[in-house]
């Protein structure tokens, strides 16, 4: 199936909230921010703060990710930026740093019930390599569940799964010391010629 990739601009972000977004605009979820915010700042803001950053975000020269179109609707969510805007990532001891490059960083992936399982997930990933590539990064990572082909929990499979990375041509760079549903998770890097 093919799907539209576009970038998670001012002009999407009513698609942002969509797949980011709760039902109850007061609850605080995560809004693909967790990563990026130094985790003071992430605590702190509440319900439609929230929703307001992400829409500031959305309103800048690189948008927070790309979004993935079934025809007019919205299907799923990427996380993509250069790995140095987002806080845990640029000081994670968990997640090392092979170089000094300034790579790009793939972290979220969100695909609405009803789609999963049909490929968009790929399509995102290939649109974040695509994204990364338009602005000049010199490679792409992951940051991926090792899990072997065993079923990772929905709500934990955000990360990716290393066969996925592997189907886009990521191959792995590094073991990291990062855990998600049990599951180790590794350091997956694409050079971008």
């Amino acid at each position: 199936m093919e799907y539209e990739i576009r970038p998670a601009d001012r002009d999407r972000f009513g698609d942002v909230a969509v797949l980011l977004g709760p039902r109850n605009p007061d609850s605080s979820v995560c809004w693909c921010l967790t990563y990026r915010l130094p985790s003071r700042e992430n605590r702190e803001l509440t319900g439609r703060q929230r929703a307001q950053r992400v829409e500031e975000l959305c309103g800048r020269a690189i948008p927070p990710g790309i979004l993935a179109y079934d025809g007019d609707n919205v299907v799923g969510w990427c996380g993509v930026a250069p790995r140095a805007e987002l806080h845990s990532f640029a000081r994670s001891t968990r997640i090392p740093h092979l170089d000094d490059l300034p790579v790009w960083s793939v972290w979220c992936f969100r695909v609405r019930g009803g789609h999963r399982g049909k490929g968009v997930a790929a399509a995102l990933l290939q649109g974040a390599v695509e994204h990364a590539r338009d602005h000049e990064a010199p490679a792409v990572e992951g940051y991926p569940v090792d899990n072997g082909g065993q079923k990772v929990d929905t709500t934990m499979a955000y990360v990716g799964t290393r066969a996925l990375f592997e189907r886009a041509g990521f191959t792995k760079a590094a073991d990291t010391t990062a855990v998600s549903n049990g599951f180790p998770r590794v350091l997956m890097r694409r050079a971008l010629p």
